[in-house]
């Protein structure tokens, strides 16, 4: 789940993993397994609780990698390690108890996301189904309170899964993502993958405020400039005399970026949360050996 103060100076990230794709320790371990032609390594054995809270007082990072004896779900919880996510009644509640990497601080606090319509269609990504997406809540109103830092606000969010039974760096090359609200409570998403099989995934979406998706044609590629780390970054935009632009890199990784984007689509302005993606720059050996940086697992 994504959102953004209604000031737009503050933003936070929230994204659980079952099986984490990011995980180097995953990675490794299915390599070893292909190289010991053992059993596969189980995804409940590589979880985590990705927290990033965006703020004046600079950003707070946190993802422990636990094993599958901090895992406890349910049809309506999820608990990984001293954090748990849980519907109650129409909100997604959310108790983080995490600390902070490369400087070890608390990062403890309570979200709750009330979606305006929840969304039940869901999305294949590669060409035979492996990988798949739902944008389970297009538009919801997002309430922050957290203890350590002392920060409290509200603003508009999403939220949204993915799932699949293989690593995406087999299937895809790269992907760019963004969603963005627009009038009425609507809300739109577009996803742009470029698969391993040389094809390409195209989805805009625009979901009214009870859930309807409607399909619509995707605007114009629109190129933005790349991040630090040389990440390449697209996104679309239908209005030629206000060219697309970033208003903030948010995350700035050698594979990985998030960032606030104005653009224009279905012909009306708008404020995206965006990410790209680079699996090849993720697969890449130097890459994973620093991510454990990032990305620390605990033992017990």
């Amino acid at each position: 789940m994504d959102a953004i103060s209604q000031d737009g100076q503050s933003a936070l990230t929230i994204i659980a993993f079952i099986g984490s794709v990011f995980s180097p320790y995953y990675a490794w371990a299915r390599q070893r397994h292909k190289s010991a032609h053992s059993a596969p390594p189980a995804a409940e054995n590589h979880c985590a609780v990705n927290v990033v809270l965006y703020g004046a007082g600079g950003k707070r990072w946190a993802m422990t990698e636990r094993g599958a004896a901090d895992l406890h779900r349910t049809a309506t919880t999820l608990n990984i390690g001293p954090s748990a996510l849980a519907w109650e009644g129409d909100a997604l509640c959310i108790h983080l108890d995490e600390t902070t990497v490369p400087w070890p601080r608390a990062l403890r606090g309570e979200v709750r996301l009330h979606p305006h319509a929840l969304c039940e269609p869901s999305y294949s990504l590669s060409e035979a189904g492996a990988h798949r997406w739902q944008p389970i809540a297009p538009s919801a109103r997002v309430e922050v309170a957290f203890d350590r830092p002392g920060v409290r606000w509200q603003g508009p969010g999403y939220l949204d899964s993915n799932f699949g039974d293989a690593p995406l760096e087999d299937h895809f090359v790269r992907w760019d993502w963004s969603r963005a609200d627009l009038r009425a409570h609507h809300s739109a998403v577009l996803y742009d993958a470029w698969r391993r099989d040389g094809g390409q995934t195209s989805l805009a979406l625009a979901i009214d405020r009870h859930g309807t998706v409607t399909p619509f044609e995707p605007p114009a590629p629109a190129p933005l400039p790349p991040t630090a780390w040389r990440v390449e970054r697209r996104t679309r935009s239908d209005a030629a005399s206000e060219p697309a632009r970033v208003e903030k890199t948010l995350e700035d990784t050698p594979f990985y970026a998030r960032s606030l984007v104005r653009a224009s689509w279905l012909g009306e302005p708008v404020t995206a949360m965006h990410e790209s993606l680079s699996l090849d720059r993720f697969a890449s050996p130097m890459v994973r050996c620093m991510l454990p940086f990032r990305m620390p697992r605990w033992a017990g």
